[in-house]
Protein backbone atom coordinates (compact mmCIF):
# COMPACT_ATOMS: atom_id res chain seq x y z
CA UNK A 1 0.00 0.00 0.00
CA UNK A 2 3.07 2.19 0.78
CA UNK A 3 4.43 1.63 -2.31
CA UNK A 4 1.60 2.25 -4.14
CA UNK A 5 0.94 5.93 -2.32
CA UNK A 6 4.63 6.66 -3.51
CA UNK A 7 4.29 5.78 -7.18
CA UNK A 8 0.81 8.14 -7.34
CA UNK A 9 3.19 11.05 -5.87
CA UNK A 10 5.97 10.70 -8.53
CA UNK A 11 3.63 10.45 -11.30
CA UNK A 12 2.01 13.86 -9.71
CA UNK A 13 5.71 15.91 -10.34
CA UNK A 14 6.01 17.86 -13.14
CA UNK A 15 7.92 16.57 -15.92
CA UNK A 16 11.11 18.80 -15.45
CA UNK A 17 11.67 17.55 -11.70
CA UNK A 18 11.44 13.81 -13.02
CA UNK A 19 14.71 13.94 -14.14
CA UNK A 20 18.07 14.25 -16.97
CA UNK A 21 16.08 11.80 -19.19
CA UNK A 22 13.03 13.79 -19.89
CA UNK A 23 13.67 16.66 -22.44
CA UNK A 24 11.04 19.13 -23.12
CA UNK A 25 9.99 20.31 -27.12
CA UNK A 26 8.98 22.73 -28.39
CA UNK A 27 5.82 22.89 -30.55
CA UNK A 28 5.65 23.69 -34.23
CA UNK A 29 5.40 26.60 -34.91
CA UNK A 30 2.44 27.86 -36.14
CA UNK A 31 1.36 30.73 -38.23
CA UNK A 32 0.47 32.64 -34.68
CA UNK A 33 4.26 32.18 -33.68
CA UNK A 34 5.33 33.22 -36.49
CA UNK A 35 3.75 36.26 -36.67
CA UNK A 36 4.90 37.13 -33.07
CA UNK A 37 8.64 36.35 -34.22
CA UNK A 38 7.97 38.39 -37.27
CA UNK A 39 6.51 41.86 -36.44
CA UNK A 40 9.87 42.67 -33.94
CA UNK A 41 11.78 42.53 -37.57
CA UNK A 42 9.84 44.59 -38.89
CA UNK A 43 9.22 47.02 -35.88
CA UNK A 44 13.79 47.10 -35.72
CA UNK A 45 13.83 47.40 -39.82
CA UNK A 46 11.40 50.34 -39.41
CA UNK A 47 12.95 52.18 -36.83
CA UNK A 48 16.55 51.38 -38.41
CA UNK A 49 15.11 53.05 -41.34
CA UNK A 50 13.60 55.99 -39.73
CA UNK A 51 17.46 56.58 -37.81
CA UNK A 52 19.16 56.33 -41.02
CA UNK A 53 16.89 58.72 -42.50
CA UNK A 54 17.13 61.60 -39.28
CA UNK A 55 20.93 60.91 -39.28
CA UNK A 56 20.90 61.93 -43.02
CA UNK A 57 18.86 65.41 -42.26
CA UNK A 58 21.03 65.70 -39.10
CA UNK A 59 24.11 65.35 -41.19
CA UNK A 60 22.54 67.58 -43.75
CA UNK A 61 22.37 70.20 -41.34
CA UNK A 62 25.34 69.98 -40.03
CA UNK A 63 26.94 70.44 -43.11
CA UNK A 64 24.97 73.41 -43.97
CA UNK A 65 25.96 75.04 -40.42
CA UNK A 66 29.63 75.01 -41.57
CA UNK A 67 28.92 77.00 -44.89
CA UNK A 68 30.52 80.33 -45.15
CA UNK A 69 27.97 83.25 -45.09
CA UNK A 70 28.18 86.83 -47.10
CA UNK A 71 26.73 89.95 -45.23
CA UNK A 72 27.02 93.45 -46.32
CA UNK A 73 27.35 95.58 -43.44
CA UNK A 74 26.59 99.01 -43.48
CA UNK A 75 28.21 100.29 -40.87
CA UNK A 76 31.35 100.08 -39.24
CA UNK A 77 31.33 97.47 -36.16
CA UNK A 78 33.54 95.81 -33.69
CA UNK A 79 34.81 92.68 -33.35
CA UNK A 80 36.89 90.73 -31.16
CA UNK A 81 39.00 93.45 -30.37
CA UNK A 82 39.30 94.97 -33.25
CA UNK A 83 37.13 97.60 -35.39
CA UNK A 84 35.99 96.95 -39.03
CA UNK A 85 34.91 99.33 -41.93
CA UNK A 86 31.50 99.13 -43.35
CA UNK A 87 31.64 96.63 -46.37
CA UNK A 88 30.65 93.39 -47.77
CA UNK A 89 31.83 90.50 -45.36
CA UNK A 90 32.95 86.64 -45.27
CA UNK A 91 31.40 85.21 -41.71
CA UNK A 92 32.92 81.29 -41.50
CA UNK A 93 33.57 78.98 -38.77
CA UNK A 94 37.63 78.59 -38.91
CA UNK A 95 37.07 74.65 -39.08
CA UNK A 96 34.33 71.92 -38.56
CA UNK A 97 34.01 72.16 -34.46
CA UNK A 98 36.08 74.93 -33.50
CA UNK A 99 34.85 78.02 -31.71
CA UNK A 100 37.13 80.61 -33.77
CA UNK A 101 35.28 82.78 -36.26
CA UNK A 102 37.00 83.85 -39.25
CA UNK A 103 35.40 87.60 -40.13
CA UNK A 104 36.94 88.57 -43.65
CA UNK A 105 36.00 91.57 -45.97
CA UNK A 106 34.97 90.64 -49.57
CA UNK A 107 37.85 92.62 -51.00
CA UNK A 108 40.69 90.77 -48.44
CA UNK A 109 42.31 94.17 -47.19
CA UNK A 110 40.68 93.79 -43.47
CA UNK A 111 40.34 90.25 -41.45
CA UNK A 112 40.05 89.31 -38.24
CA UNK A 113 39.28 86.09 -36.48
CA UNK A 114 37.19 86.07 -33.16
CA UNK A 115 36.78 83.47 -30.07
CA UNK A 116 33.19 82.69 -29.85
CA UNK A 117 30.70 80.44 -27.93
CA UNK A 118 28.24 77.48 -28.46
CA UNK A 119 24.15 79.46 -28.84
CA UNK A 120 21.22 77.32 -29.11
CA UNK A 121 17.80 79.16 -29.98
CA UNK A 122 14.46 77.29 -29.08
CA UNK A 123 13.72 76.77 -32.96
CA UNK A 124 15.51 76.37 -35.99
CA UNK A 125 16.34 79.59 -37.49
CA UNK A 126 14.80 80.56 -40.98
CA UNK A 127 17.29 82.80 -42.03
CA UNK A 128 21.66 83.44 -41.85
CA UNK A 129 21.83 86.04 -39.41
CA UNK A 130 24.32 88.73 -37.49
CA UNK A 131 23.15 90.37 -35.05
CA UNK A 132 24.70 93.46 -33.56
CA UNK A 133 24.16 95.35 -30.09
CA UNK A 134 24.00 98.77 -30.46
CA UNK A 135 25.86 101.36 -27.38
CA UNK A 136 24.67 105.07 -28.71
CA UNK A 137 27.03 104.95 -32.37
CA UNK A 138 28.94 102.13 -31.49
CA UNK A 139 28.42 98.00 -33.09
CA UNK A 140 29.72 94.77 -31.81
CA UNK A 141 28.89 91.67 -33.47
CA UNK A 142 27.32 89.59 -30.89
CA UNK A 143 25.95 86.74 -32.40
CA UNK A 144 25.94 84.27 -35.90
CA UNK A 145 23.24 82.45 -37.05
CA UNK A 146 22.91 79.91 -39.77
CA UNK A 147 20.01 79.19 -41.64
CA UNK A 148 18.29 75.48 -40.86
CA UNK A 149 19.92 75.25 -37.80
CA UNK A 150 18.82 75.94 -34.13
CA UNK A 151 22.66 76.20 -33.22
CA UNK A 152 24.64 79.72 -33.60
CA UNK A 153 27.38 81.35 -31.96
CA UNK A 154 28.00 84.03 -29.10
CA UNK A 155 31.18 86.46 -29.49
CA UNK A 156 32.85 86.65 -26.06
CA UNK A 157 32.43 90.58 -24.80
CA UNK A 158 35.28 92.51 -25.82
CA UNK A 159 37.19 94.68 -23.68
CA UNK A 160 36.04 97.84 -25.09
CA UNK A 161 32.19 97.00 -25.18
CA UNK A 162 32.65 96.12 -21.40
CA UNK A 163 34.13 99.32 -20.82
CA UNK A 164 31.57 101.10 -22.72
CA UNK A 165 28.97 99.13 -21.25
CA UNK A 166 30.45 99.84 -17.38
CA UNK A 167 31.41 103.90 -17.49
CA UNK A 168 28.27 105.01 -19.48
CA UNK A 169 26.11 102.86 -17.41
CA UNK A 170 24.16 102.27 -20.82
CA UNK A 171 21.56 99.41 -20.97
CA UNK A 172 22.22 98.05 -25.01
CA UNK A 173 20.56 100.99 -26.48
CA UNK A 174 19.19 98.27 -29.49
CA UNK A 175 20.20 95.32 -31.20
CA UNK A 176 20.55 95.13 -35.53
CA UNK A 177 19.87 92.12 -37.41
CA UNK A 178 21.55 91.60 -40.23
CA UNK A 179 20.36 89.04 -43.39
CA UNK A 180 23.18 86.88 -44.31
CA UNK A 181 23.13 84.40 -47.11
CA UNK A 182 25.40 80.87 -47.67
CA UNK A 183 27.62 80.40 -49.96
CA UNK A 184 27.55 77.04 -50.68
CA UNK A 185 30.86 75.56 -50.67
CA UNK A 186 33.07 74.32 -54.01
CA UNK A 187 34.35 70.60 -53.67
Amino acid sequence: MRFRKECAKVRNIPRRFRGAGSKKTRPAPTALTKRKEEVPVKKRALVTASLFVLSLIVAAQVARADEPMLVNIPFAFVAGNVTLPAGEYRVQKLDGNSAVLLISCADASVSTMVLSNAAQAKDIQTQSKLIFKRYESRYFLSQVWTEGSSRGRELLKSQAEKEIAQSARLETTGQVTLVARLIPVRP
